[in-house]
């Protein structure tokens, strides 16, 4: 138990553990850490050979340290931490993203009175979330006490003993339905954060507000009276300018990618009369991409077009490519646009920090599987199309071409015609 006893389990909740105790074993836990890189299939099979081991609850926690190492690598060093089945370990967010949230969130709260600042997560799940708006790996600590809500005993029960195991004693645990949990609340929050389920009842992903859960859009209004703000965690598919309308009090979006890919969207939920603020955040090698606009901003912007591609080819990153300020990078970084709906760009002169891919122009060629033999005769490749009517899968089947190598095909439509360049990245 904390040693100040803040944690507590609300509810009709019990400290026996029932739902996990068996992952939480000692004997568990060393085995998976032993075992780490086994055949888990094979494990099962000879689960006879180990007698005092729970194989199951092993392997769960096997295939939870495996994945840790790319989604959550510091809870490694944590011995006592438990994972949770694979489609919540799948759900969580990652340590770089929720970290990234925590501060932005931290940031913006830290403007109110000198006091503890009071969070709930809504949508508390594996806690990943959670652990971080409480001060998980964070730089900087911030007083606050944060409430974790999930109506899954078991998962409520796992993220209790993995907060005491990263020593985090200022989150109170209910298990109970989210909303009426905050219907019964007597003050109002600092900040409620929501990250709604995005998978249907056939357990196909969604990204519409209105077919996740619970249902934001049916409670938007109970959760904007009980908190000065809501954080809203929404599908990295969602449509920008519709989640904002059907939300209101949109301040600001966060568009967050990661290593290249869009991982997530996040809505600023206050009271605010202005355009809401959209935030590009690309996350890569320790390093952050960070660019603010409003659609206003795109809409007033005059992109210089390009009438030839020069040395150099900029694919921006992919939370710039969600977000979609096409014209104002152009403005931004002092590059051409190869056309209204062609999202590259170019210059003669090296943009070297540039946010995106920088490839240096080899050749212009015609896209046939001779002239691909002709520039790349090893046949690896990677392929990229823009503004082009084949999809990259299929123009790489067509050029005879096999994902690898050092070098890059890049297909696009500049003006009113359609080019191919071999090129090499900067």
């Amino acid at each position: 138990m904390p040693k100040n006893g803040f944690i507590d389990y609300a509810a009709g909740g019990n400290n026996n553990f029932q739902d996990f105790q068996d992952l939480a074993k000692r004997e568990i836990i060393e085995f998976a850490r032993e075992h780490e890189w086994d055949d888990t299939a094979r494990l099962l099979l000879s689960a006879a050979r180990y007698p005092h081991i729970d194989m199951a609850a092993a392997v769960q926690q096997i295939e939870g340290r495996r994945t840790a190492r790319e989604k959550w690598p510091s809870l490694l060093e944590c011995p006592d931490f438990v994972y949770p089945p694979r489609l919540n370990r799948e759900q969580s967010s990652s340590e770089a993203t929720a970290l990234h949230k925590a501060g932005i969130i931290l940031r913006h709260l830290g403007e109110t009175p000198a006091r503890p600042l009071r969070i709930a997560d809504l949508t508390g799940g594996m806690g990943i979330d959670t652990f971080a708006l409480a001060g998980w790996g964070a730089e900087e600590t911030t007083e606050v006490e944060v409430d974790y809500v999930e109506q899954d005993k078991g998962l409520c029960d796992l993220a209790r003993h993995n907060a005491d195991a990263l020593g985090l004693h200022n989150i109170r645990f209910h298990c109970a339905d989210s909303m009426e949990w905050l219907q019964k609340q007597q003050r109002r929050f600092d900040l409620l954060f929501v990250d709604p389920a995005r998978r249907d009842k056939q357990g196909r992903k969604v990204a519409a507000f209105e077919d996740c859960t619970p249902d934001i859009l049916m409670r938007r209004d109970l959760l904007l009276s009980m908190s000065q703000e809501l954080m809203v965690k929404a599908s990295p598919m969602i449509d920008l300018t519709l989640g904002a309308s059907q939300l209101a009090n949109v301040s600001d979006i966060y568009v967050i990618a990661v290593n290249g890919e869009c991982k997530e969207v996040l809505f600023r939920c206050r009271q605010s009369d202005r355009e809401p603020r959209i935030h590009c955040h690309h996350l890569h090698h320790g390093e952050t991409d960070d660019y603010v606009f409003t659609r206003e901003d795109e809409s007033r912007a005059q992109a210089s077009y390009a009438s030839e591609v020069g040395t150099y080819l900029y694919e921006p990153n992919a939370a710039l490519m969600k977000a979609g300020p096409f014209k104002l990078l152009s403005q931004w970084e002092g590059v051409e646009k190869l056309s209204q709906n062609t999202h590259l760009y170019t210059s003669n002169r090296l943009i070297p920090h540039f946010p995106g891919r920088v490839l240096s122009v080899r050749v212009e060629t015609s896209l046939s599987r001779k002239e691909m033999q002709k520039w790349i005769p090893d046949g690896k490749a990677h392929v990229v199309t823009r503004n082009y009517p084949v999809a990259a899968t299929e123009l790489q089947k067509q050029l005879g071409l096999k994902e690898g190598g050092d070098l890059f095909v890049v297909a696009a439509t500049m003006g009113r015609k359609r080019y191919g360049w071999v090129c090499s990245e900067c």
